[in-house]
């Protein structure tokens, strides 16, 4: 008794291994209810849908089009990641304060007014999604790590004068070296955010395939269990490469498990 009432008593703690059991009789209670409620009527069922990603996993082209998104989206995220970096660092330079207080308003432009004037401005199909793409991304990666560098202890900076640092001897070890695992941890939070945007961008241009383009077939034709199908994949990606990119901040940053350690 003492066990179920944990489970339902707020601010209570839980091993891994009860909080893998509730994982998975979550999941089955939510696939029996929607198997039961969804059967006869327009959504697909749990099993239509297992069917149908088997199907699409296994058709031919299925891999030229994950491989199209999957590059596509870590090129946009490559660009972004280094378009950012470069903001967020001048931003402690007085002078370029301003802009990059600009490019975090930015997050609340809506893209599909811009898509016009960025038709303009690239020379192809491929150029337009990546562009799309950055805009995207830029913005909500500036915020996350501009809200990082406001959080620094003044004793850290403190320290570097007493070490007889200069101003950019301390830029350069406080912000740009000592929040270098910050970096993966917001690379991490905004790739959910491109790995969203990719079939937005790729319904732009559907000529080079693509997750995207597949998706807005099955839709076209209505085709609803190819439609939660492809959802369903790119969801499991999403959370596939979401893992291998915390895994990666653990491996290069060590100590970083010491600070979320309970």
């Amino acid at each position: 008794m003492k066990f179920l009432r944990n489970l339902f008593t707020p601010l209570t703690t839980i091993d891994n291994k009860t909080f893998s059991i509730l994982v998975v009789l979550n999941v089955i209670i939510a696939l029996v209810l929607w198997q039961v409620f969804a059967a006869g009527g327009l959504i697909p069922t749990p099993v239509k849908i297992g069917e149908a990603v088997v199907r699409i996993m296994t058709s031919a082209g299925f891999y030229d089009n994950f491989f199209i998104s999957l590059s596509l989206t870590l090129k946009g995220m490559g660009y972004s990641i280094v378009i950012a970096l470069v903001i967020c660092y001048l931003s402690l330079i007085p002078m370029f304060n301003p802009f990059a207080k600009f490019v975090i308003k930015c997050r609340y432009l809506t893209l599909t007014g811009l898509i016009f004037l960025f038709t303009l401005l690239t020379s192809n199909g491929h150029n337009l999604k990546m562009s799309l793409l950055i805009f995207g991304i830029v913005p909500f990666f500036v915020t996350s790590f501009l809200s990082i560098i406001d959080s620094i202890n003044d004793q850290e900076y403190e320290l570097c004068k007493t070490l007889r640092m200069n101003n950019w001897q301390t830029l350069l070890e406080v912000v740009i070296i000592g929040k270098l695992d910050q970096v993966l941890e917001v690379m991490r939070q905004n790739f959910a955010i491109a790995w969203m945007m990719i079939t937005m961008v790729e319904g732009l241009n559907m000529s080079e395939g693509g997750l995207g383009t597949m998706l807005i077939k099955s839709n076209k034709y209505i085709d609803l269990g190819s439609v939660f199908a492809v959802l369903l994949i790119i969801l499991g990606i999403g959370v596939f490469f979401d893992f291998l990119l915390k895994q990666l901040r653990g491996w290069l940053f060590p100590y970083t498990k010491l600070q979320v350690r309970k």
